[in-house]
């Protein structure tokens, strides 16, 4: 991967990039007392957060997803609220809804909007594919526009707004599959995958034992808010974006610039939305981890969870075991990472002519 200086980045205050790299360190520690591993799938959350991003988690029952956001909420000072996604579930249960109430003081009725359950920082939407699409859409245009639509009014959420939807893996019959334009509209899709040995043995201890966990507050809402702003000032070098690009652009299969591999295994590539969640998800990485700069390391290590639910595999990849995993892993490993080598290698040439 390329190797840039790390001195501090014009337009990025030192103090900033210290408190990012040192509160995530910190979250890592108050998480540590009550979540036992997935160190990735944290890291992920948090880059997601301080992009302004949200993140869709995909994984079996029983991993801790819940307790896991609710712990993350603890951390960051954040209000926490959860949704248990059901079929019968309505928009105005989680945008709330107009009330019709008696003023005590003039005696008129007049209306009152209640406000639902997204009003909150942290949202978990829990199983959001029980959901019909009425609902689910309610909550896409909150992720989107930060705001909900009741009647003729639009009411503004609280920042940070930070969105975590879950879908299980299996038991498919009776859901309501997001459509991949809807699923787009997440930073990131994360599995959430079983522990291992070690970490399921410490699980084992530590949850049939009498605990208790002083998981202290590390960040508020002023300060997140302000490191969002922080993570868009880190520059980015024309390279990493032709990096970025590169991947991307050998997905779309009705291009000229796709590879020979993705035309035999993908329908569908991913579209512009995907360079932008690379790129901002590499500034908030690079910073978490005290750089100044994006690497090429940073976007190829945020291809999985980015790109895997934005391209869409055909017949012939199913039938094989490719998986989308599958596909970025194999983007990721024939793209020339170093500086000069994208530009100069003929198999590249039309990415960049087209």
């Amino acid at each position: 991967m390329d190797e840039q200086d790390s001195s501090a980045a014009p337009g990025v205050p030192e103090e900033a990039i210290q408190k990012l790299h040192t509160a995530y360190r910190d979250i890592k520690d108050q998480m540590s007392k009550v979540i036992v591993g997935q160190d990735e799938v944290i890291d992920q959350l948090l880059i997601a957060l301080f992009s302004r991003g949200h993140c869709l988690l995909e994984g079996v029952p029983g991993l801790a997803k819940t307790l896991m956001i609710s712990t993350l909420s603890r951390c960051l000072s954040l209000t926490f609220s959860r949704i248990q996604f059901t079929p019968d579930l309505m928009p105005a249960d989680i945008t709330g809804t107009d009330v019709l109430q008696q003023n005590q003081t003039t005696g008129m009725r007049e209306f009152r909007f209640i406000q639902g359950p997204l009003f909150h920082n942290m949202v978990l939407a829990d199983e959001i594919n029980r959901t019909p699409p009425k609902t689910q859409a309610a909550l896409l245009e909150a992720m989107q526009e930060r705001q909900v639509s009741v009647g003729q009014v639009r009411h503004v959420l609280a920042e940070p707004f930070f969105v975590l939807a879950t879908q299980n893996p299996i038991e498919q019959e009776g859901t309501y599959v997001l459509p991949e334009a809807q699923q787009d509209r997440f930073m990131f899709k994360v599995f959430v995958r079983y522990p291992s040995f070690e970490e399921e043995k410490q699980i084992a201890k530590q949850t049939t034992a009498l605990m208790t966990d002083d998981v202290r507050s590390v960040l508020n809402s002023e300060e997140i808010t302000n490191l969002q702003r922080i993570v868009r000032q880190v520059p980015v070098s024309d390279h990493v974006i032709e990096y970025a690009l590169a991947l991307v652009r050998q997905t779309r299969v009705t291009e000229p610039a796709a590879t020979d591999f993705c035309r035999e295994w993908l329908s569908w590539g991913a579209g512009p939305r995907a360079v932008q969640m690379l790129l901002l998800g590499g500034k908030a990485r690079a910073l978490l981890n005290g750089r100044t700069h994006v690497a090429t390391e940073d976007i190829a290590a945020l291809a999985a969870p980015v790109l895997r639910h934005r391209i869409v595999t055909n017949f012939t990849a199913e039938s094989d075991g490719v998986t989308p995993d599958r596909v970025v892993e194999r983007l990721v490993k024939e793209t020339p990472a170093k500086e000069g080598e994208l530009t100069r290698d003929p198999r590249f040439q039309r990415i960049f002519a087209a």
